[in-house]
């Protein structure tokens, strides 16, 4: 995958992950900053933490650095998203899991 077919598939992912995290942050209490390249939440309960998501055009992959972890996810045309190789998770399923440990109940991304 060249470097302007990732973007194609990049910049809608991370635009609609965008739009669903607005959505989510005030009923869940974070803050969501950032656009195009780079999203960074910041929550203050139950202590102050962020997670930064962001394209590593490199790598051809979405980052994801939350939790004391790095979640990198690729495109798969299989699922038409991105997901993480090793769990099989999309990019919204993994979101969903990392943000419902965070704020301590279920968060559908």
């Amino acid at each position: 995958m060249d470097e302007h077919e990732f973007r194609k598939h990049a910049d809608p992912a991370l635009e609609a992950l965008r739009k669903r995290l607005l959505e989510l942050s005030d009923e869940f209490e974070f803050e969501v900053e950032g656009e195009g390249d780079k999203l960074e939440l910041y929550f203050e309960e139950p202590e102050e933490t962020r997670f930064v998501i962001s394209p590593n055009t490199a790598a051809r992959q979405i980052w994801i650095s939350a939790l004391s972890t790095s979640f990198k996810l690729g495109w798969s045309d299989a699922a038409g998203a991105f997901v993480m190789e090793k769990t099989g998770e999309t990019l919204a399923a993994v979101m969903s899991r990392i943000l419902s440990q965070q704020i301590g109940s279920a968060v559908s991304v």
